[in-house]
């Protein structure tokens, strides 16, 4: 692919006026950079930066906004000075339908021409265990936000190999045990009333939905559910008739739906609106996505979804989101986009104490680098990362640590107003918005 040719920096005239013009810039990790370049223009020979993204097909939507949180991080990077007066070039491969062979695929492409030091990718559908082969074969740097149970198992399989990939968020697993514990945190503020105690959950047969789908599974008797339905749809899906129709004949309190596309799931509301159960819906991920709610429209009013990745709406995301809006457009999707942003900055803040990058097969580099990176709290647009140095991901707040500043949000939202975004419901202190009674429960 063409490469990206970023403008150079601006001579800053003094350090002060240099943290003043840019204190938006990356947060408290800007403000490292800044501290640590002090002042120094991003000048010298340019670290090749790759990223790996749907850039075409289904995901292009999210590969677009994953492209340009990345050249937005290392625009911003270089104007902090680089990392230690070396700018960022950012170089990019399409792994369009994704899966593990294009992924490597891609990935292998961005060493093997651009000699990239780092790969930051947003997600990519796939098993989650395939990249990092490559990634430890050429002894670089790789975070993404595949949220992941494959990334964590091989990482504890083997942390000397793996010691370079970094998941940015917690495992997808934890969306279920999250999910429960909303559901109660509803009912103890008596917000929501169960009708009866069964709970729906459809999924579809990939490793990502598959595993939120079996978390809710294994522990709603806990919780006092009954699973009702269990069932897989082959997607993409635009005729939800046949499980509407099981739906509607044995009714269930909560709907919970674990595929993550956007068009299948504003269908499913468009086809459930007409003729609703009296059950509170909860979907994965695709909501987050402008798309979904395009589609939907009134029907989308009411939604649940979550992410254990995405922009905050508090100063920082805000502050963020109006930026990125400004550069890419109204109807930039942020929330994607925020994933690679913070990757990066995450990754040049642990270059910078390390003493600079390292390109591919300069692994005793890179082993420096990826041990800042692992020992460092960086309060991000999506809340602090902290990673769990067993497996190199991320952890969750509350579901993991019970402590805001040292865990990502697990972020649940609610559609309010087709509008716009969704709102922000929980965790505690994040949230920005009360629940609201979906129109159609009793």
């Amino acid at each position: 692919m063409k490469t990206l040719k970023l403008a150079a920096p601006n001579v800053i005239p003094g350090r002060r006026t240099f943290l003043k013009g840019v204190a938006g810039f990356g947060g408290a990790a800007g403000a490292m950079l800044a501290g640590m370049n002090d002042g120094a223009r991003a000048q010298g020979s340019a670290i090749p930066v790759g990223q790996a993204a749907p850039l075409t097909d289904f995901a292009a939507a999210d590969g677009v906004e994953f492209r340009n949180g990345l050249i937005m991080a290392c625009d911003e990077i270089n104007a902090l000075g680089g990392i230690l007066g070396r700018p960022l070039e950012p170089q990019f491969e399409d792994t369009k339908q994704m899966g593990d062979a294009t992924n490597v695929q891609a990935v292998q492409r961005l060493i093997d021409r651009h000699g990239v030091h780092a790969v930051i990718n947003g997600y990519n559908v796939g098993s989650g265990s395939a990249i990092p082969d490559v990634i430890a074969d050429s002894g670089i740097i790789y975070v993404h936000y595949d949220a992941t149970l494959g990334h964590t198992s091989l990482i504890e399989s083997d942390p000397e190999r793996y010691f370079g990939s970094f998941q940015g968020c917690a495992a997808e697993y934890w969306y279920g045990p999250g999910f429960l514990d909303f559901l109660k945190s509803l009912e103890a503020n008596k917000e929501f009333t169960r009708p009866n105690n069964k709970m729906a959950v459809i999924l579809s047969a990939g490793v990502y939905a598959a595993n939120i789908a079996n978390g809710v599974k294994e522990r709603a008797a806990e919780y006092g559910w009954e699973i009702s339905m269990f069932e897989t749809v082959s997607v993409p899906i635009s005729e939800w008739g046949p499980t509407l129709a099981k739906l509607r004949e044995d009714p269930p309190a909560v709907i919970c739906i674990t595929h993550f596309f956007p068009a299948d799931l504003a269908q499913f509301m468009v086809q459930f609106a007409p003729n609703p159960t009296n059950s509170l819906i909860y979907m994965q991920y695709g909501p987050m996505v402008p798309a979904f709610r395009e589609i939907a429209g009134k029907a989308s009013e009411g939604v649940i979804y979550a992410t254990l990745v995405g922009d905050l709406q508090d100063e920082i995301g805000l502050d963020f989101e109006k930026r990125f809006k400004e550069r890419f457009g109204e109807a930039a999707g942020h929330n994607s986009g925020a994933q690679p942003y913070d990757g990066a900055y995450l990754w040049a803040v642990g270059a910078a104490l390390a003493g600079g990058s390292g390109e591919p097969d300069n692994a005793d580099q890179n082993r420096l680098v990826a041990d800042r990176m692992r020992n460092l709290i960086y309060r991000g647009v999506c809340g602090t990362t902290r990673m769990n140095p067993a497996n190199n991901a991320a952890r969750a707040f509350p579901t993991e640590v019970n402590d805001p500043s040292l865990g990502m949000p697990h972020q649940f939202l609610q559609i309010q107003d087709a509008a716009v975004g969704g709102k922000l419901i929980a965790p505690w202190p994040y949230a920005t918005g009360p629940y609201v009674k979906p129109s159609w429960l009793k």
